[in-house]
């Protein structure tokens, strides 16, 4: 294991310098200029908003977004082929030490709070679900719907999944201390709109997005991929005992902390200047990337400031 992470951090490396050698004649700037960026995929309808809000307020500047699975955008970071990285998790020890042998910048920006929204067709009315129940799922001793608390419904429970190295899955088999898969009944489809795709179709399937692709209210893409879906309502709680006992990925419980399926979104910037990667983290931390964030239904670390002004009719 240690030779094959020294041969990766070789690659790596090699390519960095490449790289860093091929493009340093022609620097961008916070208002102009062409990026790399490296998206998970399940940030898709995040990442397309903020980045086309900031085209469209310089015209000059440029993303050019990569969307795949985590572990391929960070990657994709490593090897300098991505200015920006777009993901669930900060970088581990060894990651940065490849960016450190390259003689590297490294910034991480905590950038929103997201929830992994565990979503069945229309067809499925067992819609609540506690952490107790999927643990079990996820462990293999629960593999039948009729073994969940009120179920109405009997058959193999399948797992659905964008990828194989999506943040989605690797949340999910961390937050429950899975190590071996081969025996889970996972299904991966390739992206997570075809998870929908497949949960709509498939009545035994729970399906694992990003929230925000059914999230933003006023989109029309998100309306139409909301229509024949339940979002199923999660419990921490062992023995619930009513519907508020449970949450949902959406703004409110995001917001408070009730929903116990919750997650960081991070930029990880390797931009060694002022660069338009830098001009983009600070329009999200400052400047009104925080309203994009909220309109997609999800809830900015950093809130955009709102100053109220109170006038009076009284002259002091």
């Amino acid at each position: 294991m240690k030779n094959m992470f020294g041969t990766l951090l070789g690659v790596v490396i090699g390519s960095g310098f490449l790289l860093m050698a091929c493009s340093s004649g022609n620097l961008d700037n916070p208002r102009q200029g062409t990026i790399s960026v490296s998206a998970d995929e399940s940030f898709r309808p995040l990442v397309a908003s903020l980045t086309h809000a900031y085209e469209g307020i310089y015209p000059d500047a440029h993303f050019n977004v990569s969307y795949k699975p985590e572990q391929e955008a960070i990657l994709s970071l490593l090897r300098d082929s991505s200015r920006l990285a777009i993901t669930s998790r900060e970088l581990k020890k060894e990651e940065r030490e490849i960016i450190n042998q390259q003689e590297g910048t490294l910034k991480e920006q905590k950038i929103a709070i997201d929830g992994i929204a565990l979503i069945i067709g229309k067809a499925n009315q067992d819609s609540l679900i506690t952490i107790q129940e999927l643990e079990g799922i996820f462990t293999g001793k629960i593999k039948d719907w009729s073994q969940l608390r009120g179920s109405s419904q009997s058959g193999p429970i399948t797992l659905v999944f964008d990828h194989a190295n999506s943040s989605n899955l690797d949340y999910m088999l961390k937050r429950f201390g899975v190590k071996d898969v081969t025996k889970l009944p996972l299904y991966t489809s390739n992206s997570n709109e075809k998870v929908i795709d497949f949960v709509k179709e498939n009545r035994s399937a729970i399906g694992f997005i990003g929230v925000n692709w059914i999230s933003d209210g006023e989109a029309i893409r998100s309306q139409e991929l909301s229509k024949g879906l339940r979002v199923m309502g999660v419990s921490e709680k062992e023995n619930p005992t009513s519907i508020q006992d449970y949450g949902q990925p959406f703004q409110r419980d995001l917001r408070v902390g009730t929903y116990p399926l919750a997650r960081f979104i991070y930029i990880i910037s390797r931009e060694g200047y002022s660069g338009l990667g830098g001009g983009l983290m600070t329009y999200i931390a400052r400047d009104v990337g925080g309203l994009v964030i909220e309109k997609m239904g999800l809830v900015p670390t950093i809130p955009y400031p709102r100053d109220v002004e109170v006038q009076t009719k009284q002259n002091f």
